[in-house]
C-alpha cells in the first residue's frame, strides 16, 4: 500500500488474475520450476494489490477449483484470497455444507492461499458466531475477510461489532444497498469503527472517485470486467449451458486491463 490505497480485484480465471495484477505490464518468463523471472516491467505494476479468487461470479462468487488456485499462484505475485462459499444463494449453511467449507479451507491453505473470504448468517439475519468461530479456527494463521453476506444482516452496527470481536481482518460491503454508491452513507459511518472496511459492489470508473472521497477508504473492491468475444468459429445458437438468465455462451467476461489501470489512476489521484 505504498500509494496509500489498495485495489482488490475479484477474478474467476487465470487471464483475469494476470490482467488484474499487472494492468497489462510486460512480464518476465516463467522458468522450468514455475518461478517467474523478475524484470524491470515486473516491478511497474499498475494493477491490483490483492486478488479475490472465485468461481461463479454471476452468483456473487463461489469457491474456485484448487486447480485454478494453483495456476493463478504460479502466474501472479500479489496476495490471493480465496472465496469459501459452497453455493450461490443465501448464507445459511447446513451441516454438510459446513464440512465442505472446512475441507475447502484446508485445501486452499495447502495450495498456497494467502487469505480466505467467507461469511455465514443465522436464519434471523445475524452473524453466525458459532460457525464463524469454527471456520476462523480452520483458516488461521491466514487473514480472513467477511464478505458481502454482511449486506444481508438485520442490524449492520451490531453485526460489525460482532465481526470485530471475532477477529475478522476485513469486512467487504456495499453498505447494505444495491451498490457501494447507494450504500455510501452507511459505509462511511461503519468505517469509523474499523480500519479495514473496503467498499465493494458496483464500483466503476464513473463512481470510484465519489465512493473513495465519501468513505475515506484506503482499500476498494471491484471486478473491472468487460466482455470479450469467444474464439469459437462454429456456434450453436439453440443451446445454452446454464439457466435462461445466464451469460451468453459466446461472450467471456474478464478483468479489463484498461479498466484496471483507470481505476488505479483514479485512486492514486484521490488518496
Amino acid at each position: 500500500m505504498d500509494d496509500g490505497f489498495l485495489m482488490e480485484v475479484c477474478v474467476d480465471s487465470v487471464e483475469s488474475a494476470v490482467n488484474a495484477e499487472r494492468g497489462g505490464e510486460a512480464r518476465g518468463p516463467v522458468d522450468g520450476s514455475g518461478v517467474r523471472a523478475e524484470t524491470g516491467c515486473d516491478r511497474l505494476s499498475a494493477g491490483a494489490g490483492r486478488i479475490e479468487l472465485c468461481a461463479g461470479l454471476v452468483e456473487g462468487g463461489t469457491t474456485p477449483s484448487m486447480g485454478l488456485l494453483q495456476v493463478v499462484k504460479q502466474c501472479v505475485r500479489v496476495p490471493v484470497f480465496v472465496m469459501i462459499r459452497p453455493r450461490g444463494g443465501d448464507f445459511l449453511y447446513s451441516d454438510r455444507e459446513v464440512e465442505v467449507m472446512k475441507a475447502d479451507i484446508r485445501l486452499a491453505k495447502l495450495h498456497g492461499a494467502d487469505g480466505l473470504v467467507f461469511g455465514a448468517l443465522t436464519e434471523d439475519g445475524r452473524i453466525d458466531t458459532e460457525l464463524c468461530t469454527a471456520l476462523l479456527a480452520v483458516c488461521r494463521p491466514l487473514p480472513v475477510t467477511f464478505h458481502r453476506a454482511f449486506d444481508m444482516v438485520h442490524d449492520p452496527q451490531v453485526a460489525l461489532e460482532t465481526l470485530i470481536s471475532l477477529g475478522f481482518e476485513r469486512v467487504l460491503t456495499s453498505g447494505c444497498d444495491s451498490s457501494a454508491l447507494e450504500g455510501l452513507s452507511l459505509i462511511k459511518k461503519l468505517a469509523e469503527q474499523v480500519r479495514f472496511f473496503p467498499p465493494g459492489g458496483g464500483i466503476t470508473e464513473r463512481n470510484l472517485q465519489r465512493i473513495l472521497e465519501g468513505s475515506s477508504a484506503s482499500e476498494f473492491h471491484c471486478s473491472a470486467r468487460s466482455a470479450r468475444d469467444s474464439g469459437m468459429k462454429f456456434r450453436n445458437p439453440n443451446v445454452a449451458m446454464g439457466a435462461s438468465f445466464s451469460a451468453p455462451e459466446y461472450s467471456i467476461k474478464v478483468a479489463d486491463v484498461a479498466k484496471v489501470r483507470t481505476l488505479n489512476a483514479i485512486a492514486k489521484n484521490i488518496l
